[in-house]
């Protein structure tokens, strides 16, 4: 493909307009779509985790989903730095496709980003059991959530090496590779949790802290997967992505953490409202916390794909920013903003015309135990589908952004909306209302509506300044 994706081969009989839009919207589906079902897979393993924790009995899954509570919390903060890596490799070939130092010194950044981040955090997850009981948890799952999480926290460095080589790979148009690894690991993980967790002949029985060991060895599997392919793809030789991958760079460094650091408060922001709104669905009752849990499952599942396309935003409208080039940067967020909000609009049709089937996928809805759970469900999942097209905007503009290396003021709406209107809104609802639950959900899609119109109100703004300015665009916004 054509530096930038504009192949001549999208038709020379068309307009231009047109031509660019087919060629760019072709671009942008072959780098999205493998993002898009690596997010799937690694969604997989995380399903395949608290299946295996359910067969293991209804304690082990109490304990390890405590406990994996805690490590997304704090990994989603690491993902936010280390996503930075794309962005500014995507920069750096955008000004000059040959420019193999600059990304193999990023990659070197990231390296060490992500290495900086994990020490302190692994040794915080450490003391998971004397966190939890200083808390108030009950001493006996404390204690299991300490043991299973001393087995997980190991996941933490390579998962965060991976997602620095993930960005790399999707910079560099090769996102193929990571999905390869992810989807490699999905039997590697089943088979050693079964070999390790569970009691049989030649098996171990160690329980869920097996499930944890599983967990960590497919998180070295991927990376050494993606090692295995710089090593050997002709391709990616010339990069010489892991030369001297042990020297300090403070520049580049530097450069990654106040890009990411912004990066990393907003997913905390964001993973932060959906824990206090678990914590605040449990205030009224089961029925409406598994209620919660199906729809926010089947919300969740269709948020990978504009995440997909918000990871493959970033690249393209990076790469045009590099290059100098206002018109393809707006050509590439339209694109991509048009696909997230279009599929996301068809699930919240799916959501709304046909609730009982999705619910159908998490529960057996003729079941007598779940009669008291379906009306929530299919009332949360109306409001899922308000909060799928908001969620799916505020996804993909919040990666466009990203491209133009535009995160500080993304965190401010994002801390702003959430945690200054969603929860605030949610509480008013919820408790000083009377709608319980459906008050959350209301606080949801209020917070999410927001934070969906200011940032692509932000992005039309930077959009617009780039098109004023003479000659190449200015220093990036921050």
């Amino acid at each position: 493909m054509p530096a930038f994706g504009l192949a001549a081969s999208a038709g020379e009989g068309r307009p231009p307009v047109r031509r660019a839009w087919i060629a760019e919207l072709r671009a942008t589906l072959a780098l999205a779509a493998p993002l898009v079902l690596t997010n799937l897979a690694q969604h997989g393993l995380i399903t395949a985790d608290t299946v295996m924790l359910g067969r293991l009995g209804a304690p082990e899954l109490a304990a390890a989903t405590l406990a994996t509570s805690l490590y997304f919390i704090l990994f989603i903060c690491g993902i936010g730095l280390t996503s930075a890596v794309a962005p500014l490799i995507a920069e750096a070939l955008g000004r000059d496709r040959t420019d193999s130092d600059a990304v193999r010194r990023l990659v070197r950044a990231g390296f060490w980003a992500a290495t900086l981040v994990a020490i302190p955090l692994m040794l915080g997850l450490w003391h998971t059991r004397a966190l939890l009981e200083a808390i108030g948890e009950p001493p006996a799952l404390a204690e299991d959530a300490g043991r299973y999480m001393r087995a997980l926290e190991w996941a933490m460095w390579p998962a965060l090496l991976f997602m620095v080589l993930r960005g790399t790979f999707a910079a560099l148009e090769r996102p193929s590779w990571p999905l390869a690894a992810s989807l490699m690991a999905l039997p590697v993980n089943i088979g050693l949790a079964v070999w390790l967790a569970f009691e049989g002949p030649g098996r171990l029985g160690m329980g869920l802290v097996g499930v944890g060991i599983a967990t960590t060895c497919a998180a070295f599997f991927t990376l050494l997967v993606l090692v295995a392919v710089i090593l050997r793809d002709r391709g990616l030789r010339r990069y010489r992505l892991l030369h001297r991958v042990w020297r300090f760079d403070a520049k580049r460094l530097s450069a990654l953490f106040r890009l990411g650091l912004p990066m990393a408060g907003t997913g905390l922001a964001e993973a932060g409202l959906f824990e206090a709104a678990v914590l605040g669905m449990g205030l009224f009752g089961a029925a409406q916390l598994a209620a919660h849990a199906v729809a926010i499952q089947i919300a969740a599942l269709c948020f990978m794909v504009p995440n997909g396309v918000a990871q493959g935003a970033t690249v393209r409208v990076g790469l045009r920013h590099g290059a100098h080039d206002p018109q393809g940067v707006r050509l590439a967020g339209r694109v991509a903003l048009a696909l997230g909000f279009g599929f996301m609009a068809a699930c919240a049709s799916l959501q709304l015309g046909a609730p009982r089937l999705l619910i159908g996928l998490f529960l057996d809805v003729e079941a007598p135990a779940n009669a008291a759970v379906m009306p929530y469900a299919v009332g949360f999942l109306g409001f899922a589908a308000l909060f799928a097209v908001a969620d799916g905007v505020q996804s993909v503009a919040l990666g466009m952004l990203r491209g133009l290396q535009d995160t500080k003021v993304p965190m401010l709406i994002a801390v702003g909306g959430y945690w200054g209107i969603g929860v605030p809104a949610g509480a008013a609802l919820a408790w000083g209302a009377g709608l319980q639950g459906y008050g959350i959900w209301l606080g949801f899609c209020a917070g999410l509506f927001v934070v969906a119109i200011l940032l692509t109100a932000r992005w039309r703004r930077l959009t617009a300044l780039r098109d004023r300015r003479p000659g190449p665009a200015g220093p990036p916004a921050r």
